[in-house]
């Protein structure tokens, strides 16, 4: 074959610009790498242990001082990160070395001095499962989709037959009925994806009255930022990332006054939402200066529906009810 036609045929298989393929998403926890296991969360006496699968038996390493977020640390609070490769289930890097012991993980520094031992755990939400109130309008509750367009049916694994509904295949879940003002429970699971990164990972996003967009996203350890889980896009991050790690059930419960407006439809008062994630306040009295911008429709008179976005992430959903506040 002449370089010519080689450089060809390079180019049919690999376009240039072409960027490698993330992994699969994987939302059967029976079909997942043997690096799920050690992906988690750990407590030690003083402080709290994020690892976050990247692949190929790489992790990232998130140490916070005083415990986990939400669970001690906080903003103001010290972190360090650092990535480890794991070999004779050791992670090491060149300043570390944290031997795995089951469920157990010892971290010394790189000349043998013990620094710490954490114990996994595994936080779940405390209003994971929580029952619709008398009178609340139940969108899903485990037996159909008839109260959304869009999105699918699924098994929830091949260890369960219960039925879940998915972002995708399907597109994007678009509510029938409408809302003004109301509270909303929603469940959510993200599927594993180590090979992919930043907005590949788990993206969806739960739009309030189909104009703001609360993102769903694995920014299971990282920073906490608008365009992550717990973010409205564009207008405000957490107040702290709660996002728990891959495959595990997750809540948020949201608390919605739509904007006010007169009679010639100029708003007289801004929508405002305060959000819990897994059972902590996220974001407070948050006022919104417009609508998103990301999707979803305009900020304008009258209710709208609740979408749940797909974003070519086959995200879960589960135990979805409204109460509403003003009758629409």
């Amino acid at each position: 074959m002449t370089h010519t036609l080689l450089m060809l045929t390079l180019l049919v298989l690999f376009p240039l610009g072409c960027k490698a393929a993330p992994g699969p998403a994987v939302t059967d926890p029976a079909k997942v790498s043997p690096d799920y296991a050690i992906q988690g969360e750990y407590i030690s006496e003083a402080n709290g242990l994020q690892i976050i699968a990247l692949g190929k038996d790489e992790f990232q390493i998130v140490q916070f001082e005083k415990g986990l977020p939400g669970a001690g640390w906080t903003r103001a609070d010290k972190k360090t990160e650092f990535k480890a490769k794991l070999s004779d289930n050791k992670l090491t890097d060149k300043q570390h070395v944290l031997s795995i012991q089951g469920n157990e993980i010892t971290m010394h520094s790189a000349s043998g001095e013990k620094l710490a031992t954490f114990k996994k755990t595994e936080r779940k939400s405390p209003t994971l499962g929580a029952k619709p109130p008398e009178g609340a309008v139940v969108l899903y509750a485990g037996k159909d989709k008839e109260n959304f367009k869009g999105g699918s049916l699924q098994k929830e694994s091949s260890a369960s037959d219960e039925q879940v509904l998915q972002t995708n295949p399907g597109g994007s879940l678009l509510s029938k009925q409408e809302f003004t003002d109301f509270t909303l429970h929603v469940e959510f699971k993200t599927p594993y994806m180590p090979e992919s990164r930043s907005q590949g990972r788990g993206n969806s996003g739960v739009y309030l009255q189909n104009r703001y967009e609360l993102q769903i996203l694995d920014s299971f350890g990282l920073e906490g930022e608008n365009n992550e889980c717990g973010g409205f896009y564009q207008v405000s991050k957490p107040i702290v990332n709660m996002c728990l790690p891959p495959l595990q059930w997750q809540t948020y419960d949201i608390d919605f006054t739509a904007a006010k407006f007169d009679d010639k439809g100029e708003r007289t008062s801004p929508a405002k939402v305060t959000v819990k994630h897994n059972g902590v306040v996220i974001q407070e009295n948050l006022e919104f200066p417009k609508g998103s911008t990301a999707g979803g429709q305009k900020e304008k008179v009258g209710p709208g529906p609740l979408q749940i976005q797909d974003h070519g992430n086959p995200v879960q959903l589960r135990n979805i009810w409204v109460v509403e506040k003003t009758k629409t």
